[in-house]
């Protein structure tokens, strides 16, 4: 039986940068693998750790197209939506979507990392 998730993998070309993203972000810290520099790790915050890796050609997903679809996408639950959007584009996040603002009944909002993958800040 598996015990539990070691990590969430997420490609890309630069994985300092997407890790500095996601560490500031949530509130963590980069731990970089000596062994690997293709491979920096997330951690020291609640939740699973997120490992950027590096993958040479990347393609940033399209959303909401399907030509190169996201395949994942994170989600993020936050108290205040307009405060953590300002600090999630200060970061670099990208706005894709205000789905609160176009679809009755909905609490989140899509931003696209600096590496292209959509995340979702959802207000509970």
């Amino acid at each position: 039986m598996i015990r539990k998730v070691q990590a969430v993998a997420l490609d890309c070309a630069d994985p300092e940068r997407l890790a500095a993203f996601y560490a500031e972000l949530l509130g963590g810290e980069v731990v970089a693998d000596f062994d690997d520099p293709n491979w920096i790790e997330v951690r020291g915050f609640e939740g699973i750790p997120l490992a950027c890796q590096r993958v040479e050609g990347y393609r940033p997903p399209e959303w909401p197209g399907q030509e190169r679809p996201q395949q994942v996408h994170l989600d993020f639950d936050v108290d205040d939506l307009d405060g953590e959007e300002k600090r999630a584009l200060a970061l670099g996040a990208t706005l894709l979507e205000r789905t609160d603002e176009i679809r009755p009944g909905a609490n989140w909002r899509v931003y696209a990392d600096p590496a292209g993958h959509p995340f979702c800040l959802c207000l509970h």
